[in-house]
């Protein structure tokens, strides 16, 4: 089996150890509890100086909507931004999306097209685009970005921005805060809690991506009536020939047989892997659980050593497998894409809201 090398190691021990303390407010988010207030007063003086005008902000002539999050990592933006590009679409818009691209070396606005790869625009970007069609651009400076997407698509009248929530140069019409069933955490900023920004920072609106919303959770997050979403997955589709599909039922009933134990993995490298893996557990499956840190980029080739019949990944991970020729070619790897289940009624007050705006 490889090693990952020690600075790996030492990296992902750091991580897990914080994210395991911001839960709760034990002896080492106390020890950090002075330094985030610092990070608070630091973080309100730059937001001040951006609605004072000091700092400057650009309003592109539509409407923008901010799809992101102030717990620091994943809680299921990407998910979001699909439905909500979907819904939109669905109501006659025309959305365009514009984001970051983490992990793509290059630093102007760039389109992503059928021929991009992760590592030229960002795995996230490239899944929006496959599944939604919708131009899609990435870039750092998302001003910039978005008004060169808006000149290679003039017929674009909304703009999603996936992630962005503290990109202040970018005014917006909409933000949307997504939180999972981590809620706050233990409510507390970096680097004693996991926020990026308090909870009582204004929004449009709060979306929590749990199976159960509760009261309690709400409450944890500042949101007297917050969206529910969930994401479901019934079906898993062959890495190197997606039209080679089983469903996840399929899967349990088979290792319910007991004719030879049906061995599966599930590998997630995204901000909250247990999320992934409480799915299929739910589902009724029985698998061995491969976290892996976010936006892995696979080339240490993590399955080589791996005894499993099937390996089950989400789709972020798959376009990034997709583009190694010994991942895309093992038969044991199997994608199982999540469709993102939300009140309808999100994407219709969305759309009520930026009717006032003059759209170019």
């Amino acid at each position: 089996m490889r090693r990952k090398p020690v600075a790996a190691n030492n990296s992902s021990a750091l991580e897990s150890t914080l994210t395991r303390n911001w839960l709760r407010r034990g002896p080492l988010a106390c020890a950090l509890w002075p330094l985030s207030l610092v990070f608070r007063v630091l973080s309100g003086v730059r937001l001040a100086l951006f609605r004072a005008g000091v700092l400057k902000s650009s309003r592109l002539p539509v409407p923008v909507v901010v799809v992101g999050n102030i717990y620091i990592g994943g809680t299921g933006k990407t998910p979001l931004t699909i439905w909500l590009v979907q819904a939109l679409q669905e109501a006659g818009m025309r959305p365009g999306v514009i984001s970051r691209g983490f992990g793509s070396a290059e630093e102007g606005a760039r389109e992503v097209t059928a021929a991009s790869t992760p590592a030229q625009v960002g795995d996230e970007p490239l899944l929006i685009k496959q599944r939604t069609g919708a131009p899609v651009m990435v870039g750092r400076d998302r001003a910039a970005t978005g008004r060169a997407l808006l000149v290679a698509h003039p017929d674009v009248d909304i703009l999603l921005t996936d992630d962005g929530l503290q990109h202040y140069k970018l005014q917006r019409d909409v933000e949307i805060i997504l939180f999972d069933g981590r809620g706050a955490g233990n409510g507390w900023l970096l680097p004693a809690g996991p926020l990026r920004e308090p909870v009582s920072r204004r929004r449009d609106f709060t979306v929590i991506n749990a199976p159960q919303l509760s009261a309690g959770l709400a409450a944890a997050v500042g949101a007297a009536s917050p969206l529910q979403m969930t994401l479901a997955g019934d079906v898993a589709e062959q890495l190197r020939d997606r039209s080679q599909r089983r469903s996840l039922a399929e899967l349990v009933q088979q290792q319910a047989a007991g004719a030879g134990p049906l061995r599966i993995a599930a590998a997630a490298g995204i901000g909250n892997p247990a999320r992934f893996f409480g799915m299929l557990k739910a589902a009724g499956l029985r698998i061995t659980e491969l976290p892996l840190p976010d936006h892995h980029d696979f080339q240490d080739r993590p399955f080589a050593a791996l005894d499993a019949d099937l390996i089950l990944m989400t789709e972020k991970d798959a376009v990034k497998c997709a583009q190694i020729e010994e991942l895309s070619d093992d038969p044991r790897l199997w994608v199982v894409p999540v469709t993102a289940r939300i009140d309808r009624a999100l994407a219709d007050q969305i759309v009520e809201k930026c009717r006032g705006r003059s759209i170019a």
